[in-house]
């Protein structure tokens, strides 16, 4: 009996697919139990006295922060725009005053055919190697709070043309959790005029 020999390669290739589509839903996995231990971790932290944010009268009945299930989707490659050096702007905080940023770069990418646009700001007073980047999105005031959302990335090398926006790492300012706190506003430029379920959702209904 003869056999075809296209019939190894097509169940050959069967295999490879087999093989990176599995390695595909390992990968998801993996980085829901990560996101779910750094969550667990940040839990944590918030019913610690010295370190929570919550006012201290919450402390002993503090459970958890609310989430959206995490979704491989929003791990988003954009396309980065350097900004010349020096460019500057003010953020105003919510309790008066403001901090500057350096605008680091423009990231662009498409969501279900809408392109999308966010600035990606440097500190100015501070040197760590991240960038900052707070947004809102139309969750805002529904599901997420009410004056947006930050997200943290690591800043790209110098020849990176792309960046990996994960929202599903966003965020909520201290500010959701009391008022002793003053936090920076998202910049009008880095509003965007889509929803974003991913991420931490507003601390109460």
């Amino acid at each position: 009996m003869r056999i075809n020999p296209k019939l190894f390669i097509g169940l050959g290739l069967l295999a490879v697919l087999a093989y990176f589509l599995q390695d595909l839903v390992l990968s998801d996995d993996q980085y829901a139990l990560r996101l779910k231990k750094e969550r667990q971790q940040k839990n944590e932290q918030f019913r610690r006295h010295d370190s929570s944010p919550l006012p201290e009268e919450l402390h002993e009945t503090f459970d958890s922060l609310r989430y959206f299930a995490p979704d491989p989707q929003w791990r988003l490659h954009a396309t980065l725009q350097r900004l010349p050096p020096g460019d500057t702007l003010s953020l105003p905080l919510t309790e008066g005053g403001a901090d500057k940023y350096t605008r680091f770069a423009r990231a662009t990418f498409e969501w279900r055919g809408q392109p999308q646009q966010l600035t990606l700001l440097r500190r100015v007073s501070k040197t760590d190697s991240t960038l900052f980047v707070p947004f809102t999105d139309r969750t805002n005031g529904r599901t997420t709070y009410g004056g947006g959302r930050y997200l943290d990335i690591a800043t790209p090398g110098p020849n990176d043309d792309e960046v990996t926006l994960d929202f599903n790492l966003t965020y909520n300012p201290y500010c959701a959790y009391g008022a002793a706190f003053a936090c920076p506003m998202p910049p009008r430029e880095n509003a965007l005029a889509i929803e974003v379920p991913v991420g931490e959702k507003s601390y109460k209904d």
